[in-house]
């Protein structure tokens, strides 16, 4: 079992940036793939990006490419989301997720945390 908490969220200007977090329970996790996910008020959650267990590769979507960039620290059991340039189209519940099989099946979930970008 992996038992994930995401942080770091907040409410910020855009131009601004934040670092989220996404700390996990459980020795299997380094072996994990990890996605970061997104879900904005009355929309569907939406995909931001994964990177591999080893940390040897880490892909973001079109829409945050050049803006976001997700890195691992297994030793720490740790994943992040650098955030910069934040637009008020980034505001949603950010979330991180566990994938087993490394093939894009999340199976863990985090609880989520909010990111507010005013305009």
């Amino acid at each position: 079992q992996v038992h994930l908490v995401e942080s770091g969220g907040g409410l910020v200007q855009a131009g601004d940036s934040l670092r989220l977090s996404c700390a996990a329970s459980g020795r299997t996790f380094i072996l994990y793939r990890v996605g970061w996910f997104r879900q904005a008020p009355g929309k569907e959650r939406e995909f931001v990006g994964y990177i591999r267990w080893n940390g040897g590769s880490a892909h973001v979507v079109d829409s945050v490419k050049g803006r976001f960039t997700i890195s691992r620290d297994n030793a720490k059991n740790t994943v992040s989301l650098q955030m910069n340039s934040l637009k008020p189209e980034d505001t949603a519940v950010y979330y991180c997720a566990a994938d087993p099989t490394n093939e894009g099946f999340y199976d863990y979930w985090g609880q989520g945390t909010q990111v507010t970008v005013s305009s």
